[in-house]
């Protein structure tokens, strides 16, 4: 009799498995996408709901551009840049707090005052006619207001400790963006979603098939020659993002400089780091910690993972050898969530 009872009570949880993965992978693919930020994004959720999620989206992207935007006349961010006193919101406090711990945990190689350096190199909201390199004693001039520790926060206010810090939040708004994404899908009862702002993405559950969301990266072919190739990485329940030298850069007397610009020296990156990926909890964490890897390089920035496990970080680097031959290097973590 106890056994037959065993029998059936496992019959029973078998059961219901079986009709919640039924629930689960049953429920529609709806896909919102767009163009914000200067960017595009896609966001993919399963929900037996077909109201679609559009308009809620849209909004959220509006409010976070009115606080962060440099593009956008007023915003938050624009009006601190204007020397104004500002009392944030949710997203700028947010953004703002969250980057000054990662500039104290990496010692400055992200910042946030990066702003005048930014303009200088060409980088910024206005676009010189020719892109060139300052000169070295416009960027000491620059590098006097140049520092996190010229931020202080107050309650809900921004201040500066000095006259002419500027800030600039490119470097970790859309990280933020696509975490603020999923709480609004899970807000709305959705489990499965993979979101995508500009390629900083954050993902949670499964797929429309019952498996573990999947991206593609970009990756160094066994012999070299047909750089780059696809692989698939399982992005189960965590946030990804990428940080590299190919999409924004100029080049001048045979140097290529990209538009990651370091706080200590002003200079903007042109080292033998072709990209980083990160891995993180957040996307906030990845987005604001890929910016300090690539500036670390690849040994000091493996060793920085090493050395801090509480951050959850896993990195992916390519880079160029002495011979300019493409390499890549993992930390174990990123290696085993790859899908060979």
């Amino acid at each position: 009799m106890t056994d037959r009872r065993v029998i059936v009570q496992q019959l029973v949880i078998l059961f219901i498995i079986l009709c919640a993965s039924v629930d689960t992978f049953a429920q529609r693919l709806a896909t919102v996408e767009g163009k914000a930020q200067g960017t595009y994004y896609i966001i993919k959720y399963l929900s037996d709901d077909t109201t679609s999620m559009q308009h809620a989206i849209d909004s959220v992207f509006a409010e976070i551009d009115q606080s962060l935007s440099l593009y956008k006349p007023g915003s938050l961010i624009n009006r601190f840049n204007e020397g104004k006193t500002v009392h944030m919101d949710n997203h700028m406090y947010t953004v703002v707090t969250r980057s000054l711990q990662i500039s104290k945990a990496t010692k400055g190689a992200f910042d946030i005052t990066v702003k005048p350096l930014v303009d200088a190199w060409g980088f910024g909201v206005r676009k010189p006619a020719v892109q060139q390199a300052p000169d070295a004693d416009t960027l000491k001039r620059i590098l006097k207001y140049v520092g996190h520790r010229y931020l202080w926060v107050w309650g809900e206010q921004l201040l500066r400790l000095k006259k002419g810090v500027e800030i600039d939040c490119n470097g970790i708004a859309q990280g933020y963006t696509s975490d603020v994404m999923a709480r609004l899908l899970e807000q709305n009862g959705i489990s499965n979603y993979l979101v995508d702002v500009g390629g900083e993405l954050r993902s949670c559950g499964h797929n429309q098939h019952g498996k573990i969301w999947t991206v593609g990266i970009e990756r160094p072919a066994a012999n070299d020659e047909a750089y780059p190739m696809q692989a698939l990485l399982a992005l189960d329940g965590k946030a990804i993002t990428t940080s590299g030298n190919y999409r924004r850069f100029f080049d001048q007397g045979g140097t290529r400089f990209a538009h990651s610009i370091d706080p200590a020296t002003g200079e903007a990156l042109h080292s033998n780091i072709v990209s980083v990926t990160v891995i993180a909890r957040d996307a906030i964490t990845a987005d604001g910690f890929d910016n300090a890897l690539i500036l670390m390089g690849v040994e000091k920035g493996l060793a920085f993972i090493r050395q801090h496990p509480r951050y959850g970080l896993e990195a992916y680097f390519i880079y160029k050898d002495a011979n300019g031959k493409i390499q890549e290097r993992f930390s174990p973590g990123f290696e085993q969530l790859l899908i060979r």
